[in-house]
Order: C-alpha cells, then structure tokens, then sequence
C-alpha cells in the first residue's frame, strides 16, 4: 500500500487539515449517493473534528459506526459510542450505530456487531484511525488472542471480539473492532497520531513489512487508496 504522510507544525494544525478532509468526504459522498457511511475511531484527539461535523447542516444523512468499542455499557465513559452519540447523534442528519450492546454483555455485542455490519455492506467513505504507542490501532492489539486472524487484509470478516493481553490498567475490558479487511474496503482511509514515540513506531512500521506491531499490517496492506498519515509532535 501506498500512504500520504502529512507533517504538522502541533495538534491544531493537525486537526485543521484532517478535519477539512473529513469534511470534505462527506460533502462528496452526500453528492454522489445522498449520503456518507464513516468509520470514526473514538478517544479525545479526533473529537473535535466530530464537533465540527456536527456543526454542519448537511444536505444528506451520515451513517457512523466506531471502528472499535469497549465492551462497557453505552454511559460509561470509556463507550467509543456513547462519545460519538454525545457528539454527533443530536444532530438532525447524522446516525451513530453501535457495535456493542447497551449494557455492554461482550457475547451480545458481537453478534450485534456482525448485524450492524451485514446490513451495511457498502464501502465506508472514510475511515479514521487512531494508534497506539504499541503499534495497535482500532482495537487490534499485539499479542492480543486472534488479532493475526483480523489482521488478514483479504479475510472477509468484519469485527471481532478482541481482548487484550495483558489487559490495559486504565481500560482493562474487552473489546469489538472492525477488522483491517473491513477497514480497507474505504475510499479514504486517514491515521493520526501524535508524540515522538508515536512517530518512532511509525518509520518503523513504514521502514518493513515485518515490524512487530500491527500497524505494520495495515501500512503494508494492499487497498485501493493511499493511507493519509496526519502526524504532530
């Protein structure tokens, strides 16, 4: 695969140009299909960029479903969902689906997510990524049970349930995430990140193929359409 990178003097300017990209996308999908389908990762760097799409009057609907979700219930804190609702779902246009059940039950949550997700076979027209310092993004995790299985680009599986290993002390639940073969069926696909130590297992992710973190995997996927990599000190 092919990837953008794009340098940013700080965080705002990252958002400012990431946000425009998203803006647009949605603007080019409502025109050719009257609406735009969007895969947004949670957390609180992209969130304004969320704000700003819902600051917007579209002329079409905007479908959003997370790229991954903790297993909580919908008002926890940690609920990527219950984020994206509080963000975008007020708005007259825009529809947050869920991958995990309301009360957070991980069984009924995958299987909520394999219906969300057969009812919505269409390409997303964008995703946004977000990483980790160890190489995870969505909810792929290394040296999570099942993450190599969801990190083959051509699997045609959608989500799965992951679990982390060990488990992280700050958000120590499992786990729904849209799998890199889902992920890569998209017209734009835009990661951020942001810190030096970020950057670092970027180049090398970059660098080969072989690095040990999954981003590597999604870097080195074969796609349609280039990665556009938004990084900030």
């Amino acid at each position: 695969m092919d990837w953008i990178q794009n340098e940013h003097a700080d965080r705002p300017s990252l958002l400012e140009h990431a946000g425009t990209r998203l803006e647009r996308a949605c603007r080019s999908a409502i025109q050719r299909d009257g609406e735009a389908f969007l895969a947004l990762a949670g957390g609180q760097t992209p969130l304004p960029l969320y704000a700003r799409l819902a600051a917007i009057d579209w002329p079409g609907r905007v479908t959003i479903v997370p790229t991954d979700d903790r297993c909580v219930p919908h008002a926890h804190p940690a609920s990527n969902v219950g984020q994206l609702q509080a963000t975008l779902g007020g708005t007259r246009q825009a529809n947050v689906l869920a991958l995990t059940a309301p009360d957070g039950a991980a069984d009924d949550s995958l299987a909520l997510a394999h219906g969300v997700m057969a009812a919505h076979p269409q390409p997303f027209d964008l995703v946004m990524l977000g990483m980790g310092a160890d190489g995870h993004f969505a909810s792929l995790f290394p040296g999570a049970p099942g993450v190599e299985d969801a990190l083959v680009p051509t699997s045609g599986t959608d989500v799965v349930a992951i679990t982390p290993h060990p488990l992280p002390a700050a958000a120590p639940w499992p786990r729904i995430s849209l799998t890199l073969s889902r992920l890569l069926r998209a017209r734009e696909i835009h990661l951020l990140a942001t810190g030096m130590d970020k950057r670092a297992v970027l180049d090398a992710c970059r660098a080969s193929a072989a690095a040990p973190y999954p981003l590597a995997a999604l870097l080195h996927a074969p796609a349609p359409a280039p990665i556009h990599i938004h990084w900030s000190p």
